[in-house]
């Protein structure tokens, strides 16, 4: 495997479990939405772009629905200087930063078990 671990979100709707956010060891980002979430509220997208469906999205740059929840501004240079994370690293700052949205969604980090 390689050094660098994957990086993974829970991405709240509303507060309900919709699916996960990946950055993948390949620099790719995946979102799958949960089956649950599916079956029960198909008609709750995260995004216009982003329709409720089985199928992973992929994407080689953090989606721009996602990137749009990240700070900007002179907010962005504190949350980057406060968490030491570069403004370059968008799932970093959007993992730190986006747990409390004004809007529905929400994005909440994995931590990786410490079984490997």
């Amino acid at each position: 495997m390689n050094n660098k671990e994957m990086r993974q979100a829970l991405i709240k709707y509303n507060n309900i479990p919709a699916g996960r956010l990946t950055e993948l060891d390949t620099g790719e980002y995946e979102f799958v939405y949960d089956e649950g979430y599916i079956q029960n509220h198909a008609d709750l997208f995260i995004t216009f772009q982003m329709p409720v469906n089985a199928n992973p999205y992929r994407s080689k740059r953090l989606f721009p629905f996602f990137d749009g929840l990240i700070p900007e501004g002179w907010l962005l240079t504190i949350a980057a200087e406060s968490w030491r994370i570069s403004k370059n690293d968008r799932m970093g700052l959007l993992l730190a930063c986006c747990q409390n949205t004004i809007g529905a969604v929400s994005v909440h980090p994995v931590i990786a078990s410490q079984d490997a």
